[in-house]
């Protein structure tokens, strides 16, 4: 996952499993600005849909992603 920050804000990267369960925090921190890359290890899960959901102070996206095995 890439992104790229302009301004230093409150942030975090989170994923779910279909059920809206959380699976993992993969940041919960100030970025910095710049651009970001961020690695997910998705070996302990299963193959199916999962969500990742993008939050700052005044932004939030979710999207989809697929794990196959």
């Amino acid at each position: 996952m890439h992104l790229k920050e302009i301004y230093l804000k409150l942030f975090y990267l989170k994923v779910y499993d279909v059920r809206g369960r959380e699976i993992s925090t993969l940041v919960n921190s100030p970025l910095n600005a710049g651009s970001h890359t961020f690695m997910f290890d998705a070996s302990g899960l299963t193959s199916g849909v999962y969500f990742y959901t993008l939050q700052t102070n005044n932004f939030s996206k979710t999207k989809k992603m697929m794990v196959t095995k």
